[in-house]
């Protein structure tokens, strides 16, 4: 085994806030790592559960654990900035661990041992298990290494997805102290937005094994993000933002026509289920950070064009309206005229 002395420094990021359940698998996933050079930063974000308790014992018996408690709470993706701070100078790379999720074995080893191969590697993923099955599109078999800018593009015309969250990829130190603050904190889908960043100017490395586990359950960041569909709202922003750099003009248009379509089409079922007030509020409002404003108009079309698949689709309508209208379920209080936009 080579020396821990002799090997890169990687700083493991652990951005924390009512773990409790999770966490303590978590660090064990770290310290289980074949690969032994490593920091495990924990931060606590002003937890009210068990979770810094956890963390304490753990960095009381591991010198490689160094734990800080933010003075007050904060942001979860500024929770990840703060975190980027305490990486040790020495570190060549970081690996975030979110503390729902966890890392396999091999999981540093193996994206480490890319990167050094590949200097110009800027980006490292690999397979997930998300719950009980495998996500993330890598490169074709046995591709390890392609230009940023081509994976960056072939993403953003919705040809794979390459990213997944940062619990599985690791980023290249350098690259990351190169903008301060790293993640754009009015963005919820921020880590997507930071490996476009990177892959700017350098490459993406792939590795072809399961190397980390993401979790999914009614706490998480993710399961909340998913009940308003944020992601569509976010590829769009990704797509104003980072379009111009790595697509032509005329793919950005087809592609900015075809993710407003299919944004459109989401809203348009929404509108047919009731939504609630704060649905419509957060769609207006991330419509007005692009400069863009709904259109109501195409809502309503979008709405009908629904209404007409849901008359030919007996099975489905059966289900909307069962969920709409459930015993116990309690009914909007809004009129039809004010719930729609």
């Amino acid at each position: 085994m080579v020396d821990r002395n002799q090997q890169p420094l990687v700083s493991v990021l652990t951005p924390l806030y009512n773990g409790e359940q999770h966490v303590r698998q978590c660090i064990e996933a770290v310290r289980a790592q074949t690969y032994s050079h490593w920091e495990h930063i924990i931060v606590n974000n002003c937890s009210t559960d068990n979770s810094l308790r956890i963390a304490e014992e753990y960095a009381a018996r591991e010198p490689r654990i160094r734990l800080h408690t933010n003075r007050e709470f904060v942001g979860a993706i500024a929770n990840h900035n703060i975190a980027l701070r305490y990486v040790s100078e020495a570190s060549r790379y970081i690996k975030f661990a979110h503390a729902d999720d966890w890392l396999f074995p091999e999981c540093i080893e193996r994206m480490v041992q890319l990167a050094e191969n590949n200097p110009s590697v800027g980006l490292v993923g690999a397979y997930r298990l998300h719950e009980n099955f495998v996500s993330i599109n890598g490169l074709p078999y046995p591709s390890t290494v392609v230009p940023g800018r081509a994976v960056a593009r072939a993403v953003l015309l919705g040809k794979f997805d390459a990213f997944g969250s940062f619990n599985s990829t690791m980023l290249r130190a350098d690259l990351v102290r190169q903008k301060t603050p790293f993640f754009n904190e009015s963005n919820i889908h921020a880590d997507t937005e930071a490996c476009y960043h990177i892959l700017q100017n350098a490459d993406y490395g792939f590795v072809h094994q399961v190397l980390t586990f993401t979790r999914s359950h009614e706490a998480s960041v993710s399961s909340s993000l998913s009940t308003l569909n944020t992601n569509l709202l976010g590829r769009l922003f990704l797509l104003l933002r980072y379009g111009p750099v790595f697509l032509n003009e005329e793919e950005l248009r087809v592609r900015k026509t075809e993710c407003l379509n299919r944004y459109y089409a989401f809203l348009g079922k929404n509108a047919l289920k009731m939504r609630e007030k704060s649905f419509w509020k957060h769609h207006i409002d991330g419509l007005a950070k692009l400069g863009m404003t709904l259109n109501r108009p195409r809502l309503c079309a979008s709405a009908l064009v629904e209404g007409i698949r849901l008359c030919f689709n007996v099975p489905r309508m059966r289900r909307v309206l069962e969920s709409q209208f459930a015993v116990g379920k309690k009914r909007p209080n809004l009129s039809f005229p004010e719930h729609f936009p």
